[in-house]
């Protein structure tokens, strides 16, 4: 598709979007970029499939056939239902704020349903293989630290529910680890994580170990040459380890933070407390995550979390996993 037949009218309008967005609605960068790429995918189809550059005005005021003349190109060139549905979000949002400063009717766009798809959702773990993945994880590390840090690394995911993204994004800031964690998360969304014993023990091992230093301003969790750890390598340490267990393919690192949730609810937690502790906006998109009371969600963690204990126990086996990781 040739963005370049985009007016340029259309180009200010979107350049103005973004950073509406960027600065009043705290998108993250990642959201931001995709939506920009949606958008002009969008405006390069309209210029093509109407026969030349227009103003502004018509993007406002289309007819819903030539919405459906684009889904149906993004369709037919192998784009998948769920990233078309996407990009219908963004166009959805481009459009209304248009609308909303050209004063026209976007209606027809508004009112667009995105094409039907299978959501997949992440299969948990059962409490003994969650158990089994921490016990393990580290086995066939190269270096005593490396164990110690994939170990730390994935107890955070089952033990606080973070989403990978989250946990590397630790700094040396936060060590020693808290009981209570500020995590900010998608859409710079915060909220409180309350932080198992097991967890702090962990990270704290890892730290003992790990051969660079961790200063306040760089990452926690490291890779082998010093720099930022790439999440690629804990989904490998995964893989490696579902392989070693006999575990399904659905044993990801993010299948740790969907067994957390899971584990929690199933014994007895709270359902409007863990989804304030997973800070997922599908889940909680009106709460407020930073007015979470933190004494709340401890007394839930420790009530209702089926690994919660308070540390290491005698054979250096944690509370979260059974024994730390092999040196």
């Amino acid at each position: 598709m040739n963005t370049l037949a985009i007016s340029p009218a259309a180009r200010a309008a979107l350049e103005e979007w973004l950073t509406h967005l960027r600065a009043l609605d705290g998108r993250a960068d990642k959201t931001i970029t995709a939506y920009a790429a949606d958008v002009r995918g969008w405006l390069a189809f309209l210029a093509q499939h109407r026969g030349g550059t227009e103003g502004l005005a018509p993007l406002v005021n289309l007819p819903v056939a030539d919405l459906r003349a684009w889904m149906a190109h993004e369709r037919g060139r192998g784009v998948a239902p769920r990233s078309v549905a996407r990009a219908l979000s963004a166009v959805k949002g481009f459009s209304a704020w248009l609308a909303d400063r050209q004063g026209g009717d976007a209606t027809a766009i508004l009112s667009a349903r995105a094409p039907r798809f299978q959501k997949k959702l992440p299969r948990p773990l059962s409490v003994e293989a969650a158990a089994d993945v921490l016990d393990t994880v580290g086995d066939d590390a190269r270096q005593p630290w490396i164990a110690a840090r994939d170990a730390a690394v994935v107890t955070l995911l089952y033990g606080c529910g973070l989403r990978i993204s989250e946990a590397l994004g630790l700094t040396g800031a936060d060590l020693p680890l808290p009981q209570t964690l500020r995590i900010r998360g998608k859409g710079g969304k915060e909220r409180i994580v309350p932080v198992l014993p097991a967890a702090q023990d962990a990270v704290t091992r890892y730290a003992g170990l790990c051969p660079y230093d961790l200063t306040p301003d760089q990452p926690l969790f490291r890779g082998t040459r010093g720099g930022a750890l790439n999440p690629r390598l804990i989904a490998a340490a995964m893989e490696r380890t579902r392989n070693r267990l006999g575990l399904p393919a659905t044993a990801t690192p993010h299948a740790l933070r969907h067994s957390f949730a899971t584990h929690l609810l199933s014994a007895g937690g709270d359902l409007r407390s863990i989804q304030e502790l997973l800070g997922h906006a599908s889940l909680s998109t009106t709460q407020a995550y930073t007015g979470v009371d933190a004494a709340r969600l401890m007394e839930v963690y420790e009530a209702s979390h089926p690994r919660a204990g308070h540390g290491a126990g005698p054979g250096g086996r944690s509370s979260l996993g059974g024994r730390r990781a092999a040196d």
